[in-house]
């Protein structure tokens, strides 16, 4: 089982709808900051400054599902928990609960491929190193 992290949020006013319920995409956003969090906690350098994977842009998604229990509100703090549920070759899954104390929010999975930029700009995706799965584990 890999680490879990745990990224804070504090819950603005305008992350909020009229109803002052926070506005479900702000969820996605939070996860997504969580993402690129969970690799810093984890020891390794942002993705653009790796020098182990040159070239390296980071890990675009390509599929979220996303899963709400109940609302968050103005004024809370809510701590996202990370972490990586699964290494496919290329490809992985990270799982995502925010959670507000002992209350769980809202829970979702992403799935990212890891990729690089080549010499003429085009994405590839590259089998994920040794070197970042050993960090995580």
């Amino acid at each position: 089982m890999s680490k879990v992290t745990i990224y804070r949020i504090d819950v603005q006013f305008g992350d909020c709808d009229p109803a002052g319920i926070v506005f479900f995409p702000n969820f996605s956003r939070w996860m997504d900051a969580a993402s690129h969090d969970y690799f810093i906690q984890c020891g390794l350098p942002p993705w653009r400054e790796m020098q182990a994977l040159p070239n390296c842009i980071g890990a675009p998604l390509l599929e979220i599902h996303t899963r709400f229990h109940t609302s968050a509100t103005y004024g809370e703090r809510l701590a996202v928990h990370t972490r990586v549920e699964e290494w496919r070759g290329k490809v992985f899954i990270q799982s995502h609960r925010v959670m507000r104390d002992d209350t769980l929010i809202c829970e979702g999975s992403a799935t990212r491929a890891l990729c690089i930029k080549q010499d003429d700009g085009r994405l590839k995706a590259v089998g994920v190193p040794e070197f970042i799965r050993a960090a995580c584990d």
